[in-house]
């Protein structure tokens, strides 16, 4: 998977960390005139981060799957989409849901647990929020439980419907109230 990231500001900073976030492999190049310290700085942590300090051109897109344009100026971030519906590849304009083939969530990891929160681009501030709430409320050995009921899933035995049934069995306490 190769994604560009065009824009190279506070935006693609957090479009960066989005990324990375969820998939730690992928091959992100990113193109902007002048790039952030942040991301220079992130660059050199990552190996698979490639940076091209330039302008934007239809070109820098051949190789990649995923579009993501990050950038403050409504002119280009149209011709980015355009040009990457031109080439059928995904696009995702920051802050404009109306010409996005995608949204990026926000993602609360507890270990093996993920929770994704979007708002269809209409309020990336409210996903950020509801974020940062669950990330304080959910406990972090969450993953410990998680690791228990799947090692209980896997000693059940029977069909799909009676592995439900004794799963909710079990599980019933878990949600009732203690006195």
């Amino acid at each position: 998977m190769s994604v560009l990231v065009v824009g190279a500001g506070n935006v693609g900073l957090e479009k960066l960390n989005a990324i990375l976030n969820n998939a730690p492999e992928t091959t992100i190049t990113v193109i902007g005139k002048e790039i952030s310290i942040g991301i220079k700085e992130l660059a050199a942590q990552c190996h698979n981060i490639i940076l091209k300090e330039k302008l934007y051109s239809i070109t820098d897109l051949d190789g990649h799957d995923i579009v993501i344009s990050a950038l403050n100026d409504a002119t280009i971030t149209k011709q980015v989409v355009l040009d990457a519906r031109s080439k059928k590849i995904w696009v995702n304009a920051a802050d404009k849901p109306e010409l996005c083939d995608f949204y990026l969530s926000s993602v609360v990891q507890k270990g093996h647990l993920k929770i994704a929160i979007s708002t269809n681009g209409q309020s990336p501030t409210i996903a950020k929020r509801i974020k940062e709430m669950l990330n304080e409320v959910l406990p972090d050995e969450l993953d410990e439980l998680l690791e228990q009921m799947n090692s209980i899933r896997n000693n059940i035995k029977g069909d799909f419907s009676e592995k439900v049934k004794q799963l909710n069995e079990l599980t019933k306490t878990l949600s009732t109230k203690k006195s």
